[in-house]
Parts: structure tokens; sequence; C-alpha cells
């Protein structure tokens, strides 16, 4: 009988839900990371939240392990690459806690608009200062939203119940699906000139860090206020009380900080600021629902091999597993690739498929190529919500069998429309194993996608390679592989070179103002 520990407090569901599916459960929290290592050997299952920090230390106790079951959306507490390694497959439960969320960033947006917390400590400090506290209505007012998945939707919709205009930023959100959401689809610097509420809700990544920085805070109307429920990191926090204290900004709640727990923090005590220690997640029937959603997914792979909401497995049987592994791996790779070369508005996505590759089962080469286009934005999509992420965002995506034979046994293509026009990639498999990308924006170049990679579109004379290898060594970066393809001689050409480190914006710079060079991008993979 398959053996889980619930490591951290749950809802009682959680472990009846386990013993019903034939699961043997023990409820242990409050240890300590190296009471957990003396333990955790003997379970096939770990079920937490945010306190139990799954680290790769833990993982190499867990002989047994083969499951992490985060009762929530965030797994910022377990090493996913460390239990990839291990084998042990970890799930979250990104849905659970939507509502909640929700209409906490609405609570707080009233809390601003009225001055809810400092009214009530002064009510109650025996004062009666009626004149002090002037607010504003949320009737009328515009609310930027930017990230406009699951829970932004949700905000969109009850704003709009407040008789609320709701303008959205999010590089996913379609035309149509803004028109079904009844939002404005705007670019950043529109919604921060716009905007009488920004509210903030998506993840934390390369792109969105510091999304609402010293830069964009001085962009923003005068008056306006700032919530976050979403991840801390995403607003520069200094800034922000500049903001606040020159007036700038009239308002802002936080949810979430950069470090928590933030239990002293410079914003404590600026006027007009609201804190909340991390709640959004925190009502009675959203503990219910993802704790009941994590037995059940954890279960259902224990007892039957079933996968739901895994950040680092598809949903696939033990049978197709072995034949799609590596095509998986194809389509994760150049649907990463076009997600970081195709710039502006993503209006549709095809997934072509032809030869061996069109014989297989399209969903998990679908989810990888979704998991790896959206990865670019979000830290938390996987090949199993991706496709209902993209789904959410209205983003079109077609899927595409041939049976015609090509100039390869087994070829995926990847073309996203763009408004700038269609974007297309395509790759094969070397000896049926190793990814191969085989045509880049229909030029064809033959080239590994790994690691840290420089992408570069020039004018095809001679020289040029020199001028970029002697630019790029006086910067100390080795080049491990270099591809090349061109359309035609003296045309435009196209250079994909695998480096041994982080090709930063300094150096980017350097190589863009080379003669003839006329886009350079750093890669990752």
């Amino acid at each position: 009988m398959p053996k889980v520990l619930i490591s951290d407090k749950m809802d009682p569901k959680a472990a009846q839900i386990f013993r019903e599916r034939g699961v043997e459960v023990d409820e242990i929290t409050g240890k300590t990371p190296e009471e957990l290592k003396a333990i955790i050997g003997q379970y096939d299952g770990l079920a937490i939240r945010s306190s139990t920090k799954v680290t790769a230390e833990i993982l190499d106790a867990a002989a047994n392990l083969k499951v992490v079951g985060r009762a929530g959306i965030g797994v910022d507490n377990v090493d996913i690459p460390a239990a990839s390694a291990r084998g042990v497959v970890v799930m979250n439960t990104p849905f659970g806690n939507s509502i909640t969320t929700a209409e906490h960033a609405i609570a707080l947006m009233f809390a601003l608009a009225r001055q809810l917390p400092e009214a009530d400590a002064s009510t109650q400090a025996g004062k009666w200062e009626k004149n002090r506290f002037m607010g504003v209505e949320l009737t009328g007012k515009t609310l930027g939203l930017i990230g406009a998945g699951n829970i932004g939707s949700i905000v969109a919709d009850r704003a709009q119940g407040l008789k609320m205009k709701v303008v959205a930023f999010d590089p996913f959100l379609t035309p149509d699906r803004a028109i079904e959401m009844g939002v404005e689809k705007v670019g950043l610097d529109d919604l921060l000139l716009r905007a009488d509420f920004i509210t903030l809700h998506t993840p934390l990544t390369d792109q969105t860090r510091g999304i609402l920085s010293a830069e964009n805070l001085a962009k923003t109307k005068r008056g306006v206020r700032i919530i976050n429920c979403a991840r801390g990191g995403l607003i520069d926090e200094a800034a922000l009380k500049q903001g606040l204290e020159s007036g700038h900004v009239a308002g802002a709640a936080l949810d979430v900080f950069q470090v928590e727990p933030a239990k002293e923090h410079p914003l404590f005590g600026t006027p007009n600021f609201v804190s909340t220690p991390h709640l959004g997640a925190s009502t009675t029937e959203a503990q219910v629902n993802v704790a009941i959603q994590v037995a059940e997914q954890m279960a259902d792979f224990l007892v039957s091999g079933g996968v739901t909401n895994a950040l680092n497995m598809p949903s696939l049987s033990a049978e197709e597993a072995p034949r799609l592994k590596p095509y998986m791996a194809l389509a994760e790779k150049l649907g990463s690739l076009v997600g970081q070369l195709a710039h502006g508005e993503l209006r549709n996505i095809a997934i072509e498929s032809e030869g061996a590759a069109a014989e297989l089962n399209q969903k998990p080469i679908v989810g990888a190529v979704l998991a790896g286009l959206m990865r670019v934005h979000s830290d938390t999509v996987n090949m199993v919500n991706a496709p209902f992420l993209a789904k959410e965002r209205g983003l079109d995506v077609r899927e595409v069998r041939h049976d015609r034979e090509g100039d390869y046994h087994t070829l995926v293509r990847v073309t996203v429309g763009t408004a700038q026009g269609d974007r297309s990639v395509a790759g094969t498999l070397f000896g049926n194993a190793a990814p191969r990308l085989v045509e880049l924006f229909g030029i064809k170049v033959e080239a590994d996608l790994a690691g840290n990679m420089l992408y570069i579109v020039n004018e095809d004379a001679p020289g040029f390679i020199g001028r970029l290898g002697t630019t790029l060594g006086a910067a100390g970066v080795n080049i491990g592989t270099f591809h090349l393809g061109r359309r035609e001689a003296g045309g435009e050409a196209v250079l994909l070179l695998s480096v041994d480190d982080v090709v930063g914006e300094a150096l980017l710079a350097t190589v863009r103002a080379l003669p003839g060079v006329k886009t350079a991008m750093a890669l990752t993979f």
C-alpha cells in the first residue's frame, strides 16, 4: 500500500481522501529539516503547503519518494530540478484558490478607496475624524489589470460589476478573449497612463520582475492606487515608498513582499499603505479545495499512475511515454525558441506534424509546444496546464497532421501569428532521439538547442564571422557550436551560437552595433 506524509497543516479531508483511495497516510507537521530527513525515506508521497521546504537534501534522503503535492499554486519551496533529476513528480493545484485571491484583491481595492484600516484604527482610538477620511468611489474608475489569466479574469468580472472600466495588459490575451471578458486590451504604457487603480495578477518571471519599476511608476497617473496579491518582486518597493511619500501614488496595498515573512519593512507606517500577511489564498473554502485536489491528484498517481497538474511531467500513459519522450523534448524546445524570438501580440499558433510524428498522440506534443512557448512568461506553466492557459487567454491553437513524406522521416513545425506576420520554426529528431532545429523563419539551418545561445540576423558579407568571433573573444565568451543559414549569397543570414556563458545586455549592445547586424538576442534552453 502506498504511504503518504502530510507535513504541513492541511484540511482533514485530504487525509480522508487518501485513506478512501487505498493510500496509508501520516499527518506529522512542524518538523525541522533534520527531523523530516530522518523520516522521509519511508514515504512514497509528500503533501505540503508553503511551510515545508523540499530541498535537494530532503530529496536525497527520500529513497522511496515518487510524488510531491503542493496544496496551492506556488512551488518556490520545492527544488523542482532536483526532484526531476531523482524522478520525483511535482504537482500543484493551480486553480483551487483563484476566487479567494481575486476577492482579496477587490477587498484591498475597497480598503484603499475608503481608507478603511486607518479609519478603523482612528475610530477605535476614541477619535471621530469624519472629515479626515475622504475616500473615492470605484464606480466609473479605470482598473488596470496586469495579467488577465484565471485570477485576473475573475477580478475583471467583479470590477465590471462595480461599474469600473477595465483595461488589461497580458501578452497572451487575444482580441477575441478580451471582447469575451469585456475588457480593453492595451499596452503596458497605455495602462500605466490611464489606470486609476492597478492590480497585478502575473507570476514572477524574468519578464515580469520589477514590472512596476521606478521608471514605470513614474508613468502612472498621479493619484493612482496599486494592489498586489500576486507575487513579491513585481513592484520596486523602494520606488513605491517614494511614490506614496510624494503623493504621486495615492495608496498601495500589498499582500505579498519580496522577502517573506515581512516582519519589518520600510513601507510599514507609510501613509496610505495597507498590508496583509499573504492572505490571498486564506479562506476556509480555498484551503478545503486545494487540500481535496492535492489528495485526489496524488492518490490517482500512486494508485493508478494518472498524472494531473504535474510541473515536471506530461500527462502520459505508461505505454506512450518511451516513444513520445524525444518528440516532447523537441516540441518544447521549438515552443521555447519561437516564444523567445516572436515579439508582440501572439494571435494564434499552429503545430504541424509529418512523417513519424504524425502517427503519435498529438496532445502531449501540443502541450509540450505550449509549455515551452508560455514558460517564457510564466513560472508555473507545464505540459498539463499549458493548453488550459492558452485557451483561457483566447490563443487560437491549431493541430495539423500531414500524411505526406517530406525531406525528413519526422518533422514538427511550430508557427505563431503575430502583428508582424507569421513566424515559423521546424525541427526533427537525429537518430530518433536528439532534437535538431532544421528551419528558422524560412531559413534552412541545422542546430542543437541547448544551454545559452546567441541568435543573430545579419547581412551575409565577408568578414562578419571574424568580427563577431573577435567581439565575443574580447568579452571572454567562449563559443561552443556555430550554426549558419542564409536565404541566398549576399542576402539575409541567420547565426545560432551556443556559448558557455550568459550573454548580457552590454555585450548584446556591442554585437548589435557590428556592421550588418539586424537583430541579436540571447536565448536560453
